[in-house]
Formats: structure tokens, sequence, C-alpha cells
């Protein structure tokens, strides 16, 4: 059950990533030409939002049940998962950064429900999610990333 719902937040990554890219695209085309906040702007932050939520559960699950987070904590000590990079890493650095993500993702979503000009909601979305892209980038265990990216098997 564990490795499947590891693969399942891996793989989830990839479709947060390619939708934050779109919604970034579109933001920034509406928010330089003018364009009107569409449905279409709509449904794919709202996408964003809902696959960004459902790898949050996921990935909370993975954090309490799993042997790198909660489990960690309670084994070793805070200090000492505090003093070891990598347990350090998913025990605090990667879950903090991406709820952080997620939270600004969820107030970016938001943004296109506000009463506000459709330039200011480009505006905003855009900003958002970038920033919440340039966090989640920051925070996933990417293969490439000494001692990080071989723990727990990630795609």
């Amino acid at each position: 059950m564990y490795d499947l719902l590891l693969h399942l937040h891996s793989l989830l990554r990839w479709v947060i990533l390619v939708l934050s890219l779109v919604v970034i695209f579109k933001s920034y085309s509406g928010m330089t030409a003018g364009k009107p906040f569409s449905a279409g702007d709509k449904k794919v932050g709202l996408f964003l939002m809902i696959s960004a939520h459902t790898t949050l559960l996921v990935g909370l699950y993975l954090w309490v049940f799993g042997p790198y987070g909660l489990a960690n904590i309670r084994n070793l000590g805070f200090g000492e998962v505090m003093k070891d990079r990598v347990y350090r890493f998913f025990a605090v650095e990667h879950i903090f950064g991406m709820l952080v993500a997620i939270v600004l993702i969820t107030i970016g979503r938001g943004a296109a429900k506000k009463p506000i000009s459709d330039g200011a909601k480009h505006k905003r979305t855009f900003w958002l999610i970038l920033v919440a892209l340039v966090i989640m980038l920051a925070t996933i265990p990417w293969p490439f990333r000494e001692g990080i990216g071989g723990v727990g098997h990630w795609i």
C-alpha cells in the first residue's frame, strides 16, 4: 500500500508541475495581452488546486504512516531528525514547503472568484502560482539531489 501511494504521490507531482506551468503561461499571456479571465482559465486553476489537494492528502498519509515523517520523529526524537539532512528534509522541509505552495495555489484559485478586474485576476494568479512553483521545485526530492533523491524510491 505504501509503495502504491508513494508512486501515486510522485506521479501527481508531474500533473501539478504541468498544470502550474499552464496556469502561469495563461495568466501571463492574459495579463500582458489584456485578455478576459475565461472559463478555461478558471478550469485549469481548479484542476491545479484539485491535484494539489489530492497530492496533499496522499502525502499526509505517507508522512503519518510512512517511515520518513512522523515515524522518524517518534523513533529518533525531533532533535536527532533535525541533525540529519535527509530525515529533516522529509520530516520538516518537504511537508512545510508543499503546504505553503498548496496554500498559495488555493489563494490563487480564490483570486478567480473575486469581483476584481480580469487583469487583476491574471496578475494575482500569475504571481501566486509562480511563487508556489518555485517553492515546489525547491522542496521536491528530485532524483539528482544527493542523499535525498534516492530515498523512498521516488519516480
